[in-house]
């Protein structure tokens, strides 16, 4: 995407007029943190590949900095907060949850705060989930379990209409939303009912997928916890087959459509032989597919360790046709397919294997977040309430370049992110494995395949997921 095709204005509900009740600096040098000035930006595109064309300084290019401002819009003694989860479960949930509703209550003195359950249900009447009034005593302790304190669902994003007139039963003017890309185009389109009526309501979404492929955001809440989690997976599993004869750990990640998961897990655990993920096609047969490589592999280590991705290899599977109640189209098996063929590729040469398959997604989404996925959600849902108090609205926190910043959800939900089998995350991992850098046998086929899919994956946007 060319940068004078994006824009990364933040849409606000009016101007900041009230003093901020968290008292900061405005100079620098006398050991006070500061406020952040709205003109202070970060750049989208810091790579540079011509030195002959210049910086680009306009909305372009320029991400809103994230923070605490001297003047806010709305003044806490009359703001009402409402906050949810949706989709599936991802590490730092609670995490995220926690942090909002602290800086609320004890830094802007914001006294309701409503957790809406289930996701979206939480909005209808007729689901029967009663809004739970939180503070900071309530959830003083949920960051010690995984899973949602709210509990979570999938759908219901579109019945727009029915999700504003519970805000304004409830007087919510300002609503937090942690869930995906398609949860948060959900976002977008209720922030724009809330515009359409009139009502000075903030929607402020928290990005959650733990694939990690929303764009512009150096990584999502929760993935350094997969990836974590993952890597304990790819250790267990490397143990049994190093300990067997011709062993064969296989582990299946998540990943839909995105492998960051299984890059990220086969670079930190050091004993993955083959990496498997959707951006990158690979054949089963032939003297250059898979199933020989991996007999290569045996022949003269003796063991390997296989990481899938959830969403590799579709193209040899049997489509399923049926979707979740979030649009996102159920995937066949690739793990099991994987199992299957092994096992008869070498039954049918006669060749003893001790195939183990580990699949950990669950475990992996409930997981407690490690130290430094804690720190983030902190951070995010912090910058999450200060963007919300000074009334940003139609945008979501995320962290661009090591800096937090206020991102268009329509700018994050355009696209996916994938990981770019040119670029140097993927050649890394091809240096981890070992593996070829394509397991084919018509190369100009399997070139053509993934330029199609890279065109795709710009040209369309993103399906509701997570």
């Amino acid at each position: 995407m060319e940068n004078d095709k994006l824009d990364f204005t933040i849409d606000t509900l009016g101007p900041c007029t009230i003093p901020s009740p968290i008292k900061l600096s405005t100079v620098h040098g006398d050991y006070t943190a500061n406020y952040v000035s709205d003109d202070s930006y970060v750049l989208a595109e810091v790579n540079v590949f011509d030195k002959t064309k210049p910086i680009v300084l306009n909305s372009s290019n320029l991400m809103e900095k994230a923070g605490p401002r001297e003047k806010i819009f709305f003044d806490p003694a009359h703001a009402r907060a409402g906050i949810c989860t949706c989709g599936g479960l991802c590490p730092g949930l609670n995490d995220v949850m926690r942090a909002v509703v602290r800086c609320l209550n004890t830094r802007y003195g914001v006294k309701t705060i409503k957790g809406y359950q289930f996701g979206f249900h939480g909005f209808f009447p007729e689901s029967g989930y009663e809004p739970i009034e939180l503070d900071r005593y309530l959830i003083d302790e949920i960051h010690k379990i995984g899973g949602t304190y709210l509990g979570t669902s999938r759908g219901g994003g579109q019945r727009v209409s029915d999700i504003v007139d519970c805000l304004e039963r409830d007087g919510i003017n300002m609503l937090f939303i942690l869930g995906g890309d398609g949860t948060q185009r959900g976002s977008y389109d209720i922030a724009c009912e809330v515009e359409k009526r009139g009502i000075k309501c903030a929607v402020v979404g928290i990005p959650k997928t733990v694939d990690n492929d929303l764009m512009f955001i150096d990584r999502s809440f929760g993935f350094e916890t997969a990836v974590q989690r993952a890597k304990e997976a790819v250790a267990a599993v490397h143990m049994e087959a190093a300990s067997q004869i011709n062993g064969i750990g296989l582990v299946k990640l998540m990943g839909r459509e995105a492998g960051f998961i299984a890059t990220a897990a086969s670079l930190a655990s050091h004993e993955t032989n083959f990496c498997l993920i959707p951006e990158v096609p690979f054949e089963m047969e032939g003297e250059n597919g898979f199933l020989a490589t991996l007999e290569r592999r045996l022949a003269k280590r003796g063991h390997a360790v296989i990481v899938v991705s959830e969403g590799a290899g579709q193209d040899l599977l049997q489509a399923t046709g049926a979707t979740d109640a979030s649009g996102n189209k159920k995937l066949s098996d690739i793990g099991v397919f994987l199992k299957s063929e092994i096992e008869k590729y070498f039954k049918a040469k006669n060749i003893e294997i001790n195939l183990k398959y580990i699949d950990p997604s669950y475990q992996v989404r409930a997981s407690v977040t490690t130290a430094s996925d804690s720190i983030y959600c902190e951070r995010l849902g912090n910058n999450a309430v200060h963007a919300a108090m000074a009334g940003k609205t139609k945008c979501v926190i995320g962290l661009v370049h090591d800096k937090f910043v206020h991102l268009p959800i329509k700018a994050v939900t355009a696209h996916r992110n994938a990981v770019d089998p040119e670029g140097s995350l993927w050649r890394d991992t091809l240096d981890a494995t070992g593996q070829p850098i394509l397991m084919v046998n018509d190369m100009t086929k399997a070139l053509e395949k993934m330029a199609a899919a890279v065109a795709g994956a710009k040209s369309k946007p993103s399906e509701q997921k997570k």
